[in-house]
């Protein structure tokens, strides 16, 4: 880890407060926080037919050319109530770079000056990685797992009943937000690594030391978050096989980088 130059600890010495206004700060954070969601709920409750038709995009094409081409719903208000999952989902995801934002400025005041341009890209980096997951199961993983799933469909016959899909809107929606968000946290591991790197608590060489172990978790946790089908498992299992490689690539940077900036501080010694 990176000691404290007299100027950061004067910094820190500065943003210094009693516990009642660390209080108050927070309450204030949790208040913006929770008005932005509000206000972002209510335009994506707005636009949750819309959203909820793109959503419902791979089950679409899925259904082409099957008679039950079409979502049911067997409760009076479940619709209602799928819609206004819709807009807190997409409420969540509109208000995320500003609770983001929050969080940071409570946070960064407690934060040494080279700790935070430290964090400061990993915070950048997260919602892009974040995207990169959902759009992956959306448009890679969820499409196949669908045509899997539909291919257990079996017609009638005059001595066997037949077996069709009929999906309901809720469960649909369930299912298509539990595999974005799942792809787009765990698609977070270099950042995780690349943190713990950062603040000494895992390195390279470790990483590179269990990477066997990881691997075999890896593909442990796709078998739990991903539809029950060996496509899916391995379509997660993969991408996160190579971003645990770009982890180790990352910590090793982070190192090299401190150690380049610890020779510096001692010649200046």
């Amino acid at each position: 880890m990176i000691n404290p130059s007299p100027d950061d600890e004067a910094d820190i010495e500065s943003t210094k407060a009693p516990l009642l206004e660390h209080l108050v700060e927070l309450r204030k954070r949790l208040v913006y926080s929770l008005l932005a969601f509000a206000g972002c709920f209510l335009v994506g409750f707005y636009f949750s037919k819309p959203i909820y038709a793109f959503l419902t995009e791979p089950l679409a094409h899925a259904l082409v050319g099957h008679p039950n081409n079409h979502l049911i719903y067997t409760a009076v208000y479940e619709t209602f109530f799928t819609y206004v999952k819709v807009g807190m989902f997409a409420g969540l995801c509109l208000a995320f770079p500003i609770i983001a934002s929050q969080i940071w400025m409570f946070v960064a005041p407690g934060l040494y000056k080279h700790e935070r341009h430290a964090f400061l890209p990993f915070l950048l980096a997260s919602p892009v990685l974040f995207i990169a997951g959902a759009g992956f199961v959306f448009y890679i993983m969820l499409p196949f797992a669908l045509r899997f799933f539909l291919g257990f469909e079996t017609p009638g016959t005059a001595n066997t009943l037949g077996i069709q899909l009929l999906a309901k809107v809720s469960d649909y929606l369930d299912l298509v937000t539990t595999l974005i968000f799942a792809f787009g946290l765990t698609f977070q591991m270099p950042v995780l690594l690349s943190l713990l790197g950062r603040v000494g608590i895992v390195s390279a060489a470790m990483l590179r030391k269990f990477r066997r172990y990881a691997i075999v978790g890896i593909f442990a946790l796709a078998a739990i978050v991903t539809p029950p089908d060996l496509f899916s498992m391995v379509s997660l299992a993969i991408p996160l096989t190579l971003l645990y490689e770009v982890s180790i690539w990352c910590v090793a940077l982070i190192e090299r980088r401190r150690a380049q900036e610890d020779a510096a501080r001692e010649k200046e010694e």
